[in-house]
């Protein structure tokens, strides 16, 4: 699959066979993320891969009930850590996270698996849950996992609506 055809057929899946997820299949997802582009190349994420079938309760219970969560195969918690540059890292650390979150979105669905980062949760009781230190953000949750449905593609909006040529208020005629 090319990747434009990922980008054109990836969905958001909330219902997850509970099937686990094959190391060299993982380890092709994580790999992506760790490619990923950031700022000054600072790399500022860090990622913590849950497959504990109680902790993955857990975190779905602390991402608002959201209990389908604990049927995928792992939930990967994406942090954005402090690399000790405030100034750049208030202003594109979380940015670098969903660039390489994304990333793993892509292949994971590239192997056939699904995902839908979560971004509704407490931060406070996923932190405890994972061990994660107070300076450290958790940007989102990823669920990934063998999809147990197929969603529709949601509308997406017109190219001339989301595109500008040259100044904002020249339309784009594509």
């Amino acid at each position: 699959m090319s990747v434009l055809e990922v980008i054109d057929t990836r969905r958001s899946v909330r219902k997850y066979k509970p099937e686990e997820i094959p190391e060299g299949d993982l380890k092709k997802i994580l790999t992506a993320a760790q490619l990923a582009p950031s700022a000054g190349n600072r790399q500022p994420w860090r990622f913590v891969v849950v497959r504990d079938p109680e902790r993955k309760r857990n975190l779905a219970e602390a991402a608002r009930n959201q209990l389908w969560l604990a049927d995928a195969g792992v939930i990967v918690a994406a942090i954005a850590m402090d690399p000790n540059d405030p100034e750049v890292y208030a202003r594109w650390a979380e940015r670098d996270v969903m660039t390489a979150v994304e990333h793993m979105v892509l292949s994971a669905w590239s192997l056939g698996y699904g995902t839908c980062w979560i971004g509704a949760f407490n931060q406070d009781k996923v932190k405890e849950l994972l061990g994660i230190p107070e300076e450290m953000t958790v940007v989102n949750l990823l669920p990934i996992g063998v999809p147990n449905q197929t969603p529709e593609a949601r509308p997406r909006k017109p190219l001339k609506e989301l595109f500008h040529a040259e100044k904002y208020d020249s339309a784009l005629d594509i």
